[in-house]
């Protein structure tokens, strides 16, 4: 698929001197990978706001080492910042990015929510997902790359969803070619970053609760039942544990970590 520069250049034009994040644009065809091709353009001295644009990814990387499918007609991207915070708070970058592109997305009336940790949805299936990785010196992160792929025309599996069968279900197409989904997930990160180190980890917090779709979830976690009531700063699910009138738990709140447990996704009509 065909990826027109200027149609995002254009995209991208409005308000670029007060641009929070300075896009130097890389794009390509194909990849084996744009967190791995943006890590090679930052060791040869590349920039904050670098990114490496693809249309496909040969050898994609998801969270946990999982393979990232990334066929061809999708849309996955990787953005370069310098955060300087602590390495513990790592998460915060996802939670920023998952938060940015579903306002930004919102925002042009499509309806994304946000399935915890970095999963994108749509009615209840994953229309994009997000790795972030990070370079430590001293407990501090110096340098770290947002990875983003979303599903635009491409093949996904039956709980995924591409935004262009979202948008001929709906009979309208908010999002009308490729480079304004991209155009929009860059500013989608922009947003994020700029709340999240401008009006800090409360606010970014609050809001991306607000559109967390698995609030009131119930999930077992060591074999004992609980409701998910939200996500603490570091980006562990904050679960209640559920409790009878035969027994009393010591802990009646817990914390998972990301990749501890999986919450899946339900299986719904387009």
């Amino acid at each position: 698929m065909e990826f027109n520069r200027q149609k995002l250049e254009a995209a991208l034009e409005t308000g670029q001197e007060s641009r929070y994040l300075p896009f130097s644009l890389h794009i390509f065809e194909s990849v084996p990978s744009t967190n791995q091709t943006l890590w090679e353009l930052l060791n040869q001295g590349a920039t904050p706001g670098t990114v490496v644009i693809a249309t496909q990814q040969t050898a994609g990387r998801g969270q946990w080492g999982r393979q990232w499918i990334s066929p061809a007609g999708g849309i996955y991207l990787s953005v370069a910042i310098a955060p300087k915070i602590d390495a513990i708070d790592s998460y915060q970058l996802t939670l920023a990015t998952a938060w940015g592109i579903s306002f930004q997305l919102r925002q042009c009336g499509v309806s994304v929510g946000i399935k915890w940790p970095n999963d994108l949805v749509l009615n209840d299936r994953k229309l994009g997902g997000i790795l972030t990785e990070t370079k430590i010196n001293k407990g501090k992160i110096t340098q770290a790359v947002i990875g983003v792929g979303i599903n635009w025309a491409n093949p996904v599996p039956e709980t995924g969803i591409n935004l262009e069968s979202w948008q001929t279900s709906q009979h309208s197409k908010p999002i009308s070619c490729l480079e304004m989904l991209t155009s929009t997930v860059l500013l989608g990160i922009e947003s994020g970053v700029q709340c999240l180190f401008q009006e800090g980890i409360s606010i970014l917090l609050s809001r991306y609760l607000d559109l967390l779709t698995n609030i009131g979830d119930q999930v077992y976690f060591n074999n004992l039942l609980g409701t998910v009531v939200g996500v603490n700063s570091q980006g562990n699910l904050k679960v209640n544990l559920q409790t009878d009138d035969t027994k009393t738990l010591i802990t009646p709140e817990i914390y998972i970590e990301p990749g501890t447990i999986s919450l899946g996704y339900h299986k719904s009509s387009v």
